[in-house]
């Protein structure tokens, strides 16, 4: 498999009086369609390491390089505009904003891109909400639904755009069993030969991890063995 993402020589350091160094020269690929699990004690780096690579924040050293184009040089413009397109997000906390439905929440990255009109966003919201189990729920507010339910909009927000890579940063962390079975299984079925899509996911769960094709483990803000 190509690679998707590749990162060289990676490093983020944090400045002030004692310089704090988060990520310390890794090196690594995402391939197209692999499910990747980076794994690591807390405190190792391995929610840094996703941020670069999502374009969250920008290295100290290094590049980050997404379908060939190199991003270290990209203003906040360009970078927000290549998250968009390309580039979807899942955290352990839904971030869904409380005042929307789960319609309006899973349309707002689509409605930032412009790409499509306002009927094809109704209609596409609608579609991923379905296809995660959600088409009763499109009109409630997150404060109407269970944890599961809401991490499940988060997962068909990081999908309306059809990004080439989803990232994921601890998605079970604050769910019930049943619902952490239920968001690994939506995973696991978005990548794989003929998908188109890649998944990231920074996890403590053993079990998320078991479903990886691959672990990336990080200590101390580098690749260990």
């Amino acid at each position: 498999m190509s690679a998707l993402v590749e990162a060289r020589g990676l490093r983020r350091v944090l400045d002030g009086e004692v310089p704090t160094t988060l990520i310390d020269g890794i090196d690594m690929d995402v391939r197209g369609g692999e499910f990747l699990a980076i794994t690591g004690p807390s405190g190792s780096g391995k929610s840094s390491l996703l941020y670069l690579l999502g374009l969250l924040d920008v290295p100290s050293a290094g590049e980050v390089t997404i379908e060939g184009r190199p991003t270290s040089k990209l203003d906040e413009t360009a970078r927000a505009r290549l998250r968009l397109e390309t580039l979807g997000f899942v955290f352990q906390f839904h971030f869904l904003l409380p005042e929307f439905s789960a319609l309006e929440n899973v349309a707002l990255p689509m409605r930032a891109l412009g790409r499509l009109d306002n009927d094809a966003i109704r209609a596409r919201s609608h579609d991923l909400l379905a296809s995660l189990g959600l088409g009763d729920h499109a009109h409630k507010r997150p404060d109407q639904m269970s944890g599961g339910q809401r991490q499940r909009v988060a997962i068909a927000r990081a999908l309306a755009n059809d990004p080439k890579l989803v990232l994921a940063d601890e998605p079970t962390g604050n769910l019930d069993t049943a619902s952490t079975a239920q968001v690994i299984s939506i995973l696991r079925a978005m990548c794989g030969p003929g998908s188109g899509k890649s998944v990231v996911v920074v996890t403590h769960d053993p079990g998320l991890a078991a479903q990886a094709d691959r672990r990336l483990n990080i200590v101390d803000g580098k690749v260990a063995p």
